[in-house]
């Protein structure tokens, strides 16, 4: 039986980090090993990406919070929401009463056998166009933060835009630029149970856009999004699909890949019907552009006025190509969403060009060697690639890294300071307990609407439902 309890602090809860948090408890129970893991978040809420990433239209994958907060309950895991990891300053002040604390990360190391980071790729990449800091140029990850109800985004984010909009076009072919074309495409009526706040409702059912444009450099062949996802667009109640014949025309590379993937496949089956259907009456159409990539934004007064984009072909590696075929798509906004992006946490190595922290198995690394006691996991430490399922596999990898580390003695150069993080706070951070009560306040706010539940937006509101660090920390073995 070890001498003492090993003490693991996660940064980020999301699906990557609660993962974590599971793996070692598993590992607590198997090797009998007293262990307190502490859940570090930014945000009221725990989740990340599964509540401030999936469309809130998306039941099943969003139930996928269910199955985490069932991880939460185990007496030997504590969350801390509204901390972030940063300066060491006390951030809760007069001015700000409801900015998130702050902690240093050598404070952290300081009271931890060992750290993971697992804070994810918040940011976005640019297309590197001109015109794209203009206004009418969005970040998908700041549009989907803000139907999603993300505490950092400003509830009136898009409204005057979208009350304005009558055409916009969507850069990319995946699963989140679907997703932003569809809830753009949705009616009122069919967002209505959906579990976004009142003011984006509002805000979206009032919306101007009847044209959606979706801009992909290659084919439907090679496009990321999945068939569920992608069939889904031609299911709206008042947005008709429109695809150019001359775009599911497959070259030899494209019918190499549909030849050798069955998800290829059933992607351009279904883009190949969406040809064949008469067109529509319907009050949106949202349009499937492959084969184009975009070179620049059009610009009048500081404002978005079209989308320029070239002509494209592959090579036979697959590599794409402009043509010289020039177009103008005429649009009052572009929403890019051509992929997420990690960002550096200070005092912690990183790979600025791929956007993530270097390691090895889940090892920070700093120069050649590890640094002890730091490890890395979700898509901080991969890239934003995988489903969320696939964050599960990515931590039980990192967590045997640090329990090998552990047995060769090797976690950390010194033993860790007895503090808890609890009482280094003080005030100002949400429990598992104030979790709770935030969870129920959205149940509540969602059931005097007619929904099962309604997110709150506004982070002062998410504090005040949590009864600011009111709980008691860890629950018992016994109340589980």
């Amino acid at each position: 039986m070890p001498e003492r309890e090993l003490r693991i602090a996660i940064v980020g809860a999301g699906p990557s980090g609660i993962y974590s948090a599971e793996a070692l408890v598993k590992a607590a129970e198997e090797r009998e090993q007293p262990m307190a893991i502490d859940l570090i978040d930014a945000v009221p809420s725990p989740f990340g990406l599964v509540r401030y990433g999936v469309a809130p239209d998306h039941y099943s994958i969003r139930s996928v919070r269910d199955a985490l907060d069932r991880i939460l309950h185990d007496h030997r895991i504590r969350f801390f929401g509204n901390v972030e990891v940063g300066e060491d300053t006390k951030a809760i002040a007069a001015a700000d009463s409801v900015a998130p604390q702050q902690i240093s990360l050598a404070t952290l190391r300081s009271m931890y056998d060992a750290v993971i980071l697992s804070y994810g790729a918040a940011t976005d990449r640019n297309l590197g166009i001109s015109g794209e800091d203009s206004q009418g140029s969005i970040s998908a990850t700041q549009f989907v933060a803000w139907y999603t109800g993300h505490p950092d985004t400003p509830a009136d984010a898009w409204v005057d835009l979208l009350a304005h909009c009558a055409s916009v076009a969507v850069v990319g072919v995946g699963n989140v630029a679907v997703d932003v074309a569809r809830i753009l495409g949705k009616s009122a009526e069919e967002l209505q149970q959906t579990d976004m706040p009142e003011h984006v409702l509002t805000a979206l059912s009032n919306s101007a856009i009847r044209d959606i444009y979706i801009i992909g450099r290659r084919g439907p062949a090679e496009a990321t999004w999945t068939t569920k996802e992608l069939r889904e667009l031609g299911e709206l109640a008042e947005a008709d699909i429109s695809v150019r014949g001359v775009d599911t025309e497959l070259g030899p590379t494209s019918q190499l890949v549909v030849d050798t993937s069955k998800v290829a496949a059933r992607n351009v089956g279904v883009v190949k019907e969406w040809v064949t259907r008469p067109a529509g009456k319907k009050s949106k159409c949202i349009h499937l552009r492959f084969f184009a990539r975009p070179v620049a934004i059009e610009v009048a007064n500081g404002h978005a006025t079209a989308l320029i984009i070239e002509s494209t072909q592959l090579t036979p590696k697959g590599g794409v190509v402009g043509t010289g075929e020039i177009e103008r798509i005429a649009v009052d906004a572009v929403i890019r969403s051509v992929g997420y992006r990690g960002t550096a946490l200070s005092d912690v190595p990183f790979d600025h060009d791929r956007g993530v922290v270097p390691h090895d198995e889940g090892r920070v690394l700093h120069g050649t060697g590890p640094v002890r006691g730091l490890y890395v996991a979700g898509w901080i430490k991969r890239g934003p690639t995988g489903i969320i399922g696939t964050n599960k596999k990515d931590a039980v990898n990192t967590v045997s890294s640090l329990l090998y580390d552990l047995d060769q003695g090797v976690l950390s150069n010194t033993e860790p300071s007895r503090d808890d993080l609890a009482d280094v706070l003080e005030d100002g951070f949400v429990d598992h307990a104030g979790w709770r009560r935030i969870n129920d306040a959205e149940i509540a706010l969602g059931s005097s609407r007619g929904r099962d539940r309604t997110t709150i937006h506004d982070r002062g509101e998410s504090l005040a439902a949590s009864h600011v660090a009111e709980g008691t920390g860890r629950t018992s073995p016994a109340s589980q």
